[in-house]
């Protein structure tokens, strides 16, 4: 009997890799991806786990559901880090390149 792929499984992979790559956009992009990569590898391994002699392809899985992890907890502490740096700054400030600037050498 020949194996099939776990259904998702590449995609899975791509889209861990991207919650990570992505973390540096206000952590809301990889956020996205990284979460729905954890409910299709979760998916995935539920249906591995019911069949696992008719399926290969399990460890692009658990390597994309590892990735998704990392990738939803850099996006959070991503998107913490924005919000507080909202609420210190301000909107205003944020936008304004040479203001954010004055407020930086101030600090340091």
């Amino acid at each position: 009997m020949e194996q099939q792929k776990l259904p998702n499984a590449t995609l899975i992979l791509v889209f861990g890799i991207i919650s990570i790559v992505t973390c540096c956009c206000y952590g809301v992009i990889g956020l996205i991806f990284g979460v729905i990569a954890l409910i299709l590898a979760n998916k995935a391994l539920k249906l591995y786990a019911e069949n696992p002699e008719i399926y290969e392809g399990v460890q692009n899985v658990k390597t994309g559901r590892i990735l998704a992890i990392i990738g939803v907890i850099l996006n959070v502490l991503a998107l913490a880090y924005f919000i507080w740096a909202l609420s210190f700054f301000g909107w205003e400030t944020l936008q304004d390149p040479q203001r954010m600037q004055e407020i930086l050498e101030q600090y340091q």
